[in-house]
């Protein structure tokens, strides 16, 4: 899919041009990609050495001070002349990780995508486990196979139950995911939790993620401590990083919490985005899942994620989880569309796209994420 950011959004980048083989952070203006690591000595020449690499992770490193100087200094230059010998075509050349993922972690957070599988895998109780209202489920990923948009899928193998036995192969349940993606650029203390009033300290943007599943293996081995190969062999990431500056007018209020949490979760005044995220399948639309619905707030999922004196570290990343509405037509996972009986066949394109809608009506791009399954290794 083409993306058009406008000049506003400017969000961040990784990509290779044609020919070369160094990276090159740029910035999506418009249809283009602008060469901020060349273009870095014009704009904010102080700050010249955090594109060098070619990665963001310098930039993430620097601090919120530094992530608005850059911002301001982007928007006042951008559309004028100067900016034009930096712009390429976007089309024109490769977009790769922007960031090295130091750790991945998974959240639960959205009470509809949470109730509508419970209903499924559990029909005679109860939903909701006990803690789920009371805190952001979560589990810890694995940052090696954190992939860009693009990288191909490959099935994945393991165990999974067959009929009173157990089988070993190609899982018959490959899933989607789609959900929003926080990255982390400011580290913390061990042994310091970050307020949940402070979430805007330390992270830095955020990205399209779908975090494939292996739906017959992770029912297998998920109990008692959770999922593990049914969700370790790939987590996709748009290679686009569009900063929380840029989406302050997309924040609104989130759902009402009951009952009330504990007062490490409880922020004077709580947010959420007011995002919509799109599942393609091939060229069909299959799902439209509305972020704003998500019951755990971001904050509230950084907050609980360093509660027990965990720290962060620069180019951490935590997700959502599966992103579902109230509808039918939004959930966000094949489990729930199609209750358990058709997910992916090798060969299927998956792209999930996500945009803002800001407080005057407007609505920006936040970019996507595509990945193709191939087969299992043989």
């Amino acid at each position: 899919m083409s993306t058009d950011f406008g000049h506003t959004t400017l969000p961040y980048c990784s990509f290779v041009g044609t020919g070369e083989k160094r990276p090159k952070v740029g910035v999506g203006v418009g249809t283009d990609v602008l060469d901020l690591t060349a273009a870095a000595a014009r704009v904010v020449p102080e700050r010249a050495a955090l594109f060098a690499d070619g990665t963001l992770d310098a930039l993430l490193g620097a601090g919120r001070a530094a992530w608005g100087e850059v911002r301001d200094a982007l928007l006042a230059w951008v559309t004028g002349p100067a900016a034009a010998r930096y712009l390429v075509p976007a089309s024109d050349v490769e977009l790769v990780l922007p960031f090295t993922v130091a750790d991945y972690v998974d959240f639960y957070a959205s009470e509809h995508h949470a109730t509508n599988v419970g209903r499924i895998f559990r029909p005679d109780g109860e939903a909701l486990s006990p803690a789920w209202k009371h805190l952001p489920i979560g589990y810890h990923g694995r940052a090696g196979t954190v992939v860009v948009s693009g990288t191909p899928v490959r099935r994945p193998s393991g165990q999974r139950r067959a009929g009173e036995g157990v089988s070993f192969g190609p899982t018959a349940k490959l899933d989607v995911e789609a959900e929003i993606g926080f990255v982390v650029g400011t580290p913390s203390v061990l042994g310091q939790p970050v307020s949940v009033e402070d979430v805007e300290q330390h992270v830095f943007g955020l990205c399209v993620v779908n975090d494939w599943s292996a739906r017959d293996v992770q029912a297998f081995e998920y109990v008692p401590l959770g999922p593990f190969l049914g969700k370790s062999f790939a987590t996709s990431v748009s290679p686009w990083i569009v900063t929380l500056a840029a989406l302050d007018e997309a924040r609104t209020d989130p759902p009402t919490q009951h009952p009330r949490p504990m007062d490490y979760l409880q922020a004077d005044a709580p947010w959420t985005l007011d995002l919509e995220l799109t599942i393609r399948i091939g060229d069909t639309v299959v799902s439209r899942p509305p972020f704003a619905t998500t019951y755990w707030t971001p904050a509230q999922m950084l907050a609980h994620l360093t509660i027990n004196g965990a720290s962060l570290r620069t180019g951490d990343l935590f997700a959502s989880g599966t992103v579902s509405g109230p509808d039918a037509d939004q959930v966000g996972s094949l489990l729930e569309l199609h209750h358990d009986t058709t997910y992916l066949d090798d060969g299927d394109t998956v792209t999930i796209s996500a945009t803002a809608r800001l407080a005057d009506g407007r609505q920006i791009e936040l970019g996507d994420v595509v990945g193709t399954v191939h087969p299992a290794t043989a």
